[in-house]
Order: C-alpha cells, then sequence, then structure tokens
C-alpha cells in the first residue's frame, strides 16, 4: 500500500496541498536571521544595530563569535563581542554568516525516526557546503561564504518531502521510495523554497542546477561548485565511484570551469582536508 502510494504521480500536488492547508509547514528561516539580512541591506543601518539585533539570540552570538575567532577569519585580537565581528567581518560577511548558521536550526525533526533522517541529511549537506567551500578557493569570481551557504541548501526541499512521509505514514517507508521521491521532487521543491526565503539570484536554482551534469555556463557559478562537491562526496564516503555512469567525472565541464582537474579528490589533499574539518566544526558538524 505504501510503495503504491508513494509512487503516485500526484505526490507533489498532495505535499503542496498539505502544504497550504497549514497540515505540513515549510521551513522558514529564523527571525534573527530575516532581521539581520533587512538591517544589512537598509544602508542606514550601523554595525552597533546589527550587532544588537544578533545578541537578542544567545546560542547564535556564541556561534557567530567562534566562527569569528576560528582560523577562517581571526585576526591578531582575539573578538569578544559581537559589535567588534561585525566591525572587523563588515556587514555583508556578517549577514551570509547570520544566514549560514541558523541553517541548522531548520533541519528540526517532530519525531526521533524523522530526527534521525534529517540529522543524515544535514551531515551530508554539510560536508558538501564544506567542500564547495575550499573548491571556491579557485574561482576568484565566486565567494566563499555563499559557496557554504549553496552547499547547505542544495537538498533543502528534501524537508518537505521527509516530512510528508513521516507525517502519512510514520516514516515507516522503503529506502528506495524516498531516492524516487526526492529524485522527482526535492530540487524543485527546493528552488521553491529559496524564493519563499527571498536568496540571492545566484542560489535560487541551486537545487536544480547542482543535479544538472550536462550543464554548460559560460562562467563558473555556484552550482558548479556543489555539483562536483557532491560528486566528491559521493565517492569520499564509498556511495560512489568516479568510474560509475554517476561519476565518470572526465565528461563533466563543471570540473574544468572551477579549475579542478578530474583526477584530483579534494579530501585526498592534507590542506583541503584540515580546511574542510575546519568549516565543519565551524557550522556545528
Amino acid at each position: 500500500m505504501l510503495q503504491t502510494v508513494a509512487y503516485m504521480p500526484d505526490f507533489a500536488d498532495q505535499l503542496r496541498e498539505d502544504i497550504a492547508a497549514n497540515r505540513i509547514q515549510l521551513p522558514t528561516l529564523p527571525e534573527v536571521a530575516l532581521q539581520v539580512r533587512e538591517a544589512v541591506e537598509n544602508e542606514n543601518s550601523t554595525a552597533i544595530e546589527v550587532a544588537g539585533i544578533i545578541t537578542r539570540d544567545p546560542a547564535l552570538t556564541a556561534r557567530l563569535l567562534q566562527v569569528a575567532n576560528s582560523p577562517t577569519y581571526r585576526g591578531r585580537v582575539a573578538i569578544d563581542n559581537v559589535q567588534m565581528a561585525v566591525t572587523r567581518l563588515g556587514v555583508k560577511l556578517v549577514k551570509q554568516l547570520v544566514i549560514t548558521l541558523a541553517m541548522k536550526q531548520i533541519f528540526q525533526a517532530t519525531s526521533e525516526a524523522l530526527d534521525k533522517a534529517f540529522r543524515d541529511l544535514w551531515s551530508d549537506s554539510l560536508e558538501i557546503a564544506a567542500i564547495a567551500r575550499v573548491l571556491s578557493y579557485n574561482v576568484d569570481s565566486l565567494e566563499p561564504e555563499q559557496a557554504m551557504l549553496a552547499g547547505l541548501v542544495h537538498n533543502i526541499g528534501a524537508l518537505p518531502i521527509l516530512t510528508k512521509l513521516d507525517h502519512d505514514f510514520g516514516y515507516e517507508t522503503d529506502a528506495v521510495v524516498i531516492a524516487r521521491l526526492m529524485a522527482e521532487h526535492a530540487p524543485d521543491l527546493g528552488c521553491e523554497m529559496l524564493r519563499k526565503w527571498d536568496f540571492a539570484e545566484p542560489l535560487l536554482n541551486i537545487p536544480r542546477d547542482c543535479l544538472d551534469l550536462t550543464r554548460s555556463p559560460a562562467e563558473p557559478d555556484y552550482a558548479d561548485l556543489v555539483l562536483v562537491a557532491r560528486l566528491q562526496h559521493l565517492v569520499s564516503t564509498g556511495r560512489s565511484d568516479r568510474n560509475t555512469c554517476l561519476t565518470r567525472w572526465e565528461g563533466y565541464s563543471a570540473f574544468g570551469r572551477i579549475g579542478i582537474e578530474t583526477e584530483v579528490t579534494v579530501l585526498e589533499s592534507e590542506e583541503s582536508a584540515d580546511q574542510i574539518a575546519e568549516v565543519r566544526s565551524m557550522l556545528g558538524g
């Protein structure tokens, strides 16, 4: 019965009906992230005002200070308050970091089984975000923080799918069913969610574009970074290898656009592995 229901072609329509009827709620960005974004986009906002918004959330404050003092961002003098972090890092960078740090709050489940699925999803997204950030160092036109955020949200459309399965079936379903539903519906749902969240244009289509192995944009973009990061993650976790039809890397132009040889796996480099571990630590992995 479950497989028949799950494979129905109107699954996405049913999910959207559930969302419209408030039976299932799409995740929303935490209020503090929305307020920081609004303040930063107001050219009259000051570092004091942005810092004041952030400090309303003690957990986020602590994590931002931890990140500001990490090897990636720290200067000669330790940062011991949020205003100092905003002043030294700049409001634009702080905005990106706040949204990125707030993403973990979205992966909150309502049942024990769903919680495990969300944690697994977060773990994969976190690793891909870390790899994408490291890969971005090869492309001057792309920002490491945006690359990191792109990796975190690349599979965000999976959350409402998992939530519906748990809501309707208590999450007692087959891994093959889940994988098929994800492949068919998560990319479009993810793009829809990023639009609702008013994400920046370069990230809006990440959930779809990072799965399109045949893309050939004129310039490297964040989808290229996430696509390559995802392939490298699949290999590093043993879920695939570079000789299968999924990861025959030589045929994928994204590698060339971001300046990575297809023979290279970033985790095999000690320096890259350290950088990836630092991002993992930064984001609470």
